[in-house]
C-alpha cells in the first residue's frame, strides 16, 4: 500500500513513487494518498497522474476521469489530455475539449494545444476547420509562435493542399527551425512537387535525419529512384557522418534499390542493417523482402521472410507478390495457404488478393483466379477495387474469354480506367481479336485524348487490317492535336552509378558509343553472329 506523509518534500516523493508504479492499481493507491492529504486538486500532481496514465499505462479512460474531477483545470492539464487524445487519433474528443476552452475563455489555448487542434479540425472538417482554428490562433496572438507556425505549415500542406498559404506562412516565419523546413519539404513531396522540395532542401541551413528522410522518401514515392539513391549517398558522405540512417531511411533506400534493380547496393544496405542491429521487427524485413523480390532474388527474399519472427500482413503480402511478380504462381498460392492456416490470426486484405490474382494470371490459372475472386468478396467481404477488376480482366483476356471479360466490365461498380482497357487490349493482341481491340483503344483515347501512344496503336491496328482511310484519319488527328507519345524509360547500374535512358533520348554523355554498339549488334543479328556474341567469342567494350 502506497502511503504519503505531509512533508515539505512531497513533490519529490510523489515523483519517486510514480517512477516505481507498474499498474493502474499502484496509481490508484498513490491517488488515494493524495486525496487523504487534501492534494486531489493540486494541478501539478494531477498533471503527473494524467501523463502517467496516458504515456505508461495507455489508459485514456482513467486519465479522462482524473481530468473531469478537477474543478478548474489549467492549460497544462488541457494540453496533456488533448495531446493524449490526438496521439490516438480521437479527433472528436480533441475538438470537444478545445471547444470547451474557447467557449469558457479560460484557460486560453496555448502553443501546446493548437497543433493538436489544427490536426483534428482538419481531419474532421477539412480546410474549413483548419481555417477556423487558424483564425483563433491569430486572435489570441499565437500566430508568430514558431511551434504554432510550423503546425500551420504542416496542416496547410497535409490536409488542404493550400501551398500558397503554406509557403506564405513559411516565408513569414521569423525563426525557421529544421522541423518547419522539413514540414514544407514533406508537403511539396506529398503533392509531387519534387522540384520545389529539392530546391528547398538544398537551401536548408542544417539538416537532421527526418529532413533527409523527407527528401529520400519523397523521391522514392514520386518515382525518382536514382535521385533517392543519390541523396542516401550524400547523407552517408563523410561531412554528414554524425547522422545515422534510421528504419525510415533504410526502408526508402531499399525500395529505391528494388525499383532500380541495384542489387549490390541493396545487399550492402542489408549488411549495414545486420551490423547495426537495426529493424529487428517486420518493418525493415518487409522492405528487404520487397527489395530482393523486385531484384529477382527469390531465395534471399524467402530467407528473410522465414527468419522474420513477427510476420505482419505486409510480410505475407510482400512474399506473395514476390512470387507472383516472377511467375512463381504455385509458390505464391502456397504462401497464401500457409498464411490462412497460421495461428497469428492474420486476415487477408485487398493487397493479398491483388497478388493472388496476378499469380493466377501469370500462371494461366483461370479457374483458380475465379475462385480467389469469389473468396475475396463472399468469404472475406472485401469490395473489389479497380485493381482487382484489372487483374480479372487480364486473366480472362489472356485466356481469350472475351464474353466473360465484357460481363465483368459491364458489372463493375467503379468506372473502367486505362488499366482495364489496356488489359483487354493485351488479350485482344494475343488472340487476334481486332474488332474488340479497336473498341479498347478508342476507350483509351477517350480517357486520355492527348496520349499519342494510344493513337499510334490505333493507326498500327488499322495498318494491319489494311484500312488505309482510317490510318490517314488517325495520323491527321495526331498531327492536329500535336499528341505526344510518352517515352519509355529504363535504367542500368554500371560501376555503382545509375544510368537512365529514355526512348530516342541522346543526352547521355556516351550516347554516341552506345548507339554505335547497338548498330554493331544489329549487324551481328543480320549476319547470324549473335550466338557468338552471347558466347563471348566477340568482345564488345562498353
Amino acid at each position: 500500500m502506497v502511503t504519503l506523509s505531509n512533508t515539505s518534500n512531497l513533490t519529490e516523493t510523489v515523483v519517486a513513487i510514480l517512477e516505481k508504479c507498474k499498474t493502474l492499481n499502484h496509481l490508484k493507491q498513490l491517488q488515494s494518498s493524495l486525496i487523504t492529504l487534501g492534494q486531489a486538486q493540486a494541478q501539478f500532481f494531477v498533471f503527473r497522474l494524467i501523463r502517467f496514465c496516458t504515456l505508461h499505462l495507455s489508459d485514456l479512460h482513467y486519465a479522462r476521469l482524473i481530468f473531469d474531477h478537477v474543478n478548474s483545470p489549467n492549460v497544462y492539464l488541457y494540453s496533456a489530455i488533448i495531446n493524449a487524445y490526438a496521439a490516438k487519433s480521437h479527433h472528436f474528443a480533441v475538438l470537444s475539449l478545445y471547444k470547451n476552452m474557447v467557449d469558457k475563455g479560460r484557460p486560453r489555448p496555448n502553443h501546446f494545444v493548437y497543433p493538436s487542434a489544427l490536426k483534428s479540425s482538419s481531419e474532421v472538417f477539412d480546410s474549413y476547420g483548419l481555417k477556423m482554428v487558424h483564425t483563433q490562433i491569430v486572435k489570441t496572438g499565437f500566430g508568430s509562435n514558431p511551434i504554432v507556425q510550423t503546425a500551420l505549415v504542416d496542416s496547410y500542406t497535409r490536409f488542404c493542399s493550400d501551398f500558397g498559404t503554406a509557403r506564405q506562412l513559411f516565408d513569414e516565419m521569423s525563426e525557421r527551425n529544421v522541423v518547419s523546413w522539413t514540414a514544407m519539404i514533406s508537403g511539396y513531396a506529398r503533392l509531387g512537387k519534387m522540384g520545389n522540395a529539392i530546391i528547398l532542401f538544398d537551401e536548408m541551413p542544417e539538416r537532421d535525419v527526418p529532413s533527409w528522410n523527407a527528401i529520400i522518401a519523397g523521391c522514392t514515392q514520386n518515382g525518382l529512384f536514382p535521385e533517392a539513391i543519390s541523396y542516401l549517398r550524400r547523407m552517408l558522405a563523410p561531412c554528414e557522418m554524425q547522422l545515422r540512417p534510421n528504419e525510415v531511411t533504410l526502408a526508402c533506400a531499399l525500395s529505391a534499390c528494388g525499383q532500380t534493380g541495384m542489387l549490390q547496393l541493396g545487399k550492402e544496405t542489408h549488411g549495414y542493417i545486420c551490423r547495426k542491429g537495426i529493424g529487428r521487427d517486420s518493418y525493415i524485413s518487409n522492405a528487404l523482402i520487397d527489395m530482393y523480390g523486385k531484384c529477382g532474388c527469390l531465395k534471399e527474399a524467402r530467407l528473410v521472410f522465414d527468419t522474420t519472427t513477427d510476420k505482419s500482413m505486409t510480410s505475407w503480402n510482400s512474399m506473395i507478390n514476390c512470387y507472383a511478380l516472377h511467375g512463381q504462381s504455385r509458390s505464391a498460392l502456397d504462401v497464401f495457404e500457409e498464411m490462412i492456416q497460421t495461428e497469428n490470426d492474420v486476415r487477408p486484405d485487398e493487397i493479398t488478393f491483388i497478388g493472388l490474382l496476378n499469380a493466377c494470371t501469370h500462371g494461366g490459372l483461370v479457374e483458380r483466379g475465379y475462385y480467389y475472386f469469389g473468396l475475396m468478396t463472399k468469404v472475406y467481404g472485401i469490395e473489389p477495387q479497380i485493381e482487382h477488376y484489372g487483374c480479372v480482366v487480364d486473366l480472362l483476356g489472356r485466356a481469350g474469354r472475351f464474353e466473360e471479360v465484357m460481363d465483368i466490365i459491364s458489372g463493375m461498380k467503379v468506372k473502367a480506367d486505362e488499366v482495364i482497357w489496356g488489359s483487354l487490349l493485351n488479350g485482344c493482341k494475343i488472340h487476334g481479336n481486332s474488332h474488340l481491340a479497336e473498341f479498347a483503344i478508342r476507350k483509351l483515347i477517350e480517357i486520355d485524348p492527348n496520349n499519342g501512344g494510344y493513337m499510334s496503336m490505333l493507326a498500327n491496328l488499322y495498318v494491319g487490317l489494311a484500312k488505309w482511310d482510317e490510318v490517314r484519319g488517325v495520323r491527321k488527328m495526331l498531327k492536329e492535336r500535336d499528341a505526344q507519345k510518352i517515352p519509355g524509360c529504363s535504367w542500368i547500374e554500371v560501376d555503382c552509378r545509375i544510368h537512365q535512358f529514355h526512348s530516342t533520348d541522346k543526352t547521355h554523355p556516351r550516347a554516341e558509343e552506345i548507339y554505335n554498339i547497338l548498330e554493331s549488334l544489329f549487324d551481328f543479328i543480320n549476319q547470324g553472329l549473335l550466338d557468338h556474341v552471347c558466347d563471348g567469342n566477340i568482345n564488345l567494350t562498353y
